[in-house]
Order: structure tokens, then sequence, then C-alpha cells
């Protein structure tokens, strides 16, 4: 479950504001705001079979409506964040609200799986200037043990985000009111949007004491490239691979480079920059990124995919395939308040073990129900599930914390951001990766149209299997290396 999003930036409350009565009701506005910027990157999985229906969307189309938003979402997270501090965070909350408030607005009546895609993206930018001030206002409004209970207020709305996503979200599918269908669960953000900019003002404004320049020329590479990246993977269970799939993925290529020399040249004339490439090149951190990818790159590639086995598979309904997933996201709950006393107790062994877990049960879950094929009982997947929900809370955030434990201090606030924007990127190129492989099990012939979706998401969950495993792997090596730097 990816409920978890690291803060794009690391502040100190100033002390004219540390000495001021916490903001209690402008924290309940603050988490209004993330409750639907994580509810929306749930709440669309259990409505794509209805979308797929309504507007005859293909599976490439399905990825973007899941992709765009979190690739959006991510790649504007560090730059949301620094126009907070430039601009205001209070203003930069209101400006991001309404942004998302109408784009939810245009997924709602979207006429065309093109417009809701396009829609979604809106809404992923949207996101990007919303989520950042959210986390920047708790930390400069809020210190010591209010910090504490803030933080923690904050980090059970965002699961709770996640399980609302699946119940919530299945229910009001399912309730058709209005004769609206799908469309409720973006209809919905209008008047809690409309809400929250209305009582925005309880939200003290702040700005950073230091307000760099932003970098627009690195946003724009960085943006444009990954851009190229992902539009060919996503396309190609639709369209194969094209002359022009593998133009856009050396145009990729080339546009990333930019980006890495165009920041290092930043950095080396005193300028800040975007991303402080000297992070990539520590060995610890680069490693470390690299896991967060696998690990977030599981999470929204697994909803799609059960949301296709249930529903279009297995004529589940959404609200019922939602209900399935109620277990584990207890269970996510659960181990997430559990994991940090067990990770300071065992360190990070203990997030090798869970994810080596991880794998078993996704490797579980795709054998049963490679066995049992058209005959799959779907509410049978529980126990895997419970199993896959509590491994997730022992690796997503004691694996953030010890990533961000690898750079100095004066180094949190930029790793914290690069953190952030691979949870997000991970996560679109998992849904990308996990699409294509589904895509090629639906070209094969079987026999019903059951065995046809439980083969395809065998196919496609073999990702998450082997990524899983890559993941435990490198883990096992971070215990060996500290093992041998310890004295």
């Amino acid at each position: 479950m990816n409920s978890e999003t690291c803060t794009a930036e690391t502040l100190s409350p100033p002390p004219s504001q540390a000495t001021r009565r916490p903001p209690w009701l402008g924290l309940s506005v603050l988490l209004l705001a993330g409750f639907v910027t994580i509810f929306d990157l749930f709440v669309v999985n259990v409505a794509i079979p209805s979308m797929q229906t309504e507007l005859g969307a293909s599976l490439s189309q399905i990825g973007f409506i899941v992709a765009g938003y979190e690739l959006a979402f991510g790649v504007l997270l560090v730059t949301g964040g620094r126009l907070g501090d430039l601009y205001g965070r209070r203003r930069l909350f209101i400006v991001g609200m309404a942004g998302f408030t109408i784009a939810s607005l245009f997924c709602g009546i979207a006429p065309t799986v093109e417009v809701l895609i396009g829609a979604r993206v809106a809404q992923g930018l949207a996101a990007a200037l919303l989520f950042p001030q959210v986390y920047a206002s708790i930390r400069v409004n809020f210190s010591g043990d209010d910090s504490q209970r803030a933080f923690g207020f904050l980090g059970m709305t965002l699961g709770l985000a996640a399980i609302a996503g699946q119940i919530l979200g299945g229910f009001l599918v399912e309730a058709d009111i209005l004769g609206l269908g799908w469309r409720t669960i973006f209809l919905i953000n209008v008047p809690i949007g409309l809400f929250a900019i209305a009582v925005a003002r309880f939200i003290p404004e702040t700005l950073a004491p230091e307000r760099p320049a932003l970098d627009w020329p690195g946003v724009a590479l960085v943006s444009l490239g990954l851009t190229l990246l992902l539009v060919p993977l996503v396309e190609a269970p639709t369209h194969g691979w094209q002359i022009w799939s593998f133009l856009a993925l050396a145009g990729a290529a080339i546009l990333l480079v930019a980006f890495y020399r165009q920041q290092e040249r930043r950095r080396k004339t005193g300028h800040q920059p975007l991303v402080d490439m000297a992070l990539m090149r520590q060995p610890r951190f680069a490693q470390g990124g690299l896991l967060v990818m696998l690990i977030y790159s599981t999470a929204s590639s697994f909803f799609l995919c059960f949301a296709l086995l249930a529903q279009t598979g297995f004529g589940l309904s959404p609200f019922e395939a939602g209900s399935v997933f109620v277990p584990c996201s207890v269970a996510f709950v659960i181990f997430s308040l559990a994991a940090p006393r067990l990770v300071t107790r065992f360190g990070t062994p203990a997030i090798a073990v869970a994810a080596l877990v991880y794998a078993i049960a996704y490797a579980a879950l795709i054998g049963q129900v490679w066995i049992a094929g058209a005959d799959l009982i779907v509410a049978g997947l529980i126990p895997a599930l419970i199993v896959i929900g509590g491994a997730q809370a022992m690796i997503m955030t004691p694996l953030l914390n010890l990533v961000l434990g690898f750079v100095a201090e004066r180094q949190a606030g930029m790793a914290s951001g690069v953190i952030s924007t691979l949870q997000q990127i991970g996560a679109a190129l998992g849904v990308a990766a996990v699409g294509i492989l589904f895509g090629l099990a639906l070209a094969a012939e079987a026999d019903g149209h059951a065995a046809l979706y439980a083969w395809a998401f065998v196919s496609g969950m073999s990702y998450n299997v082997i990524a899983a495993v890559i993941a435990a792997i490198l883990l096992l090596r971070l215990t060996v290396y500290e093992r041998r730097m310890s004295p």
C-alpha cells in the first residue's frame, strides 16, 4: 500500500512560529488535503473495470489513467515544495487545492477516455503543488511533542485514505448515485475541495527564510525525459513496439543525461540544483533509491491487476472487490505501528526478511491463482493478501527512514525530495511493466474468460515477485555492509 510519501523539504520552525499556539484547526484542513490526494491514488483502481466498460478504454489507456497521475505527482513534488517556500505555503495550498478540485470535476464529467487521462495528469500536477504544503506547514507550525502528534495524525490519515480508496470507492461505484457510477469517485472531491479552500484561512501563512530561484530548465528536462520513458512502455500492451517507441526511449535517455549534466553545472556554478547529483554518487543512497523504486513499483500495479482479475475476470462488484482488500489494509495499518519497534530492535535484517516474505507471499498468491484458474474463489486469496499487506508495512516506511539515514543532515531536505519523487516514478513504471506482461497474456488463447484473466494476473504479478526478490537481495547486501562497518 503506497500510503506514505516523504516530505519534499526538511524544515525547522522559526522561533516566532514555534512559540505560537499550534494551529490544530489548520491541521484538520491539512489532513483533509492529505487524505484526498492519497485517496485518489487508490480509488481509481476499483473503478477501472467500470471505466473500461463505459469508455471502451484499452489496457494502455487504463495504464495512463493510473500512471499519469503518479508520474505527474512525482515529477513536480520537489518543485511544489520549492514554490511553497517562495510564494507562501498557504497560498500554494489554495492554488493546489483549486487545481485539484477543477481537475477532479473534469475527471468526473469526462466524455472520452482521452479527456479522462488528461484530467488525471492535471490532478497529479495539482496534487504535486498541494501535498508538499501539508508536510511543510505541519513542520513549521508544530514543534516538540505537538509535532510528533501532528505527524502521527497525518500518518493515520494517509493510512485511512488508502483503505477508504478501496472500500468507499467500491461503494460509490456500486451505489451508482444519480446514475453517475464511477464518476462519483472524482466528483466527491469537488465539495471537499471547495470546503478546504474556504477554511484554508486557518492555516498560518509561512515562507522559507531562504528562497532560492527555481530551476525551471531542470524541471522541463526531467519531466519530458520521464514522459518519453513512460509513454512507450504504457502503450506497448495495445500497440506493441513500433519505431516511435524506440525513438521515444532514445529521446528519454538523451534528455535524462542532459538533465544530469545541467544539474551538475548548476551545482558547480553555485546555483542550487533541483537534484544534487552528488547524492546519487553515494553508493548506499543510490542503492536505497533503487530499492524505493522497486518496492513502490509493486503497489499500484498490484491493485490494478487485482481489480481486473476480481471484477473483469470473475465478475465481482466494485464493493465486493474492495472488501476483499479490507484484511490486507488492516494488516498494513497494524504492522505500520509495529514496524518502528521491530526495526529498532533487529535493524536492517528485519526489513530484508520482510522483503523476502513479501516475495514469497506474491509467489504464493500467483501460485494459488494459477492452480485454481477459472475455478478460483477470490475470497480465498485473503490469507495471502494479509501477509502481503503486513510485509508491505514492514518494508515501506522503515525503508524510507533507512535510506534517508544514509545522507548527512544538511542533505536531508534534498534527499527526501528525491526519494519522494522516486516513490511515484517507481509506481508509474511498475504499472507500465506489469501492463506489458498482463497485455501479452490477454493476447493468448485460454479456455474461458475467467481463465484468461487468471493467467494474465499470474503473468503480470511475476514482475512483483522478481522486484521483491531483487529488493530482498539488495537489503541483505546492505545488512552485510553494515556488519562489516560496525566496530
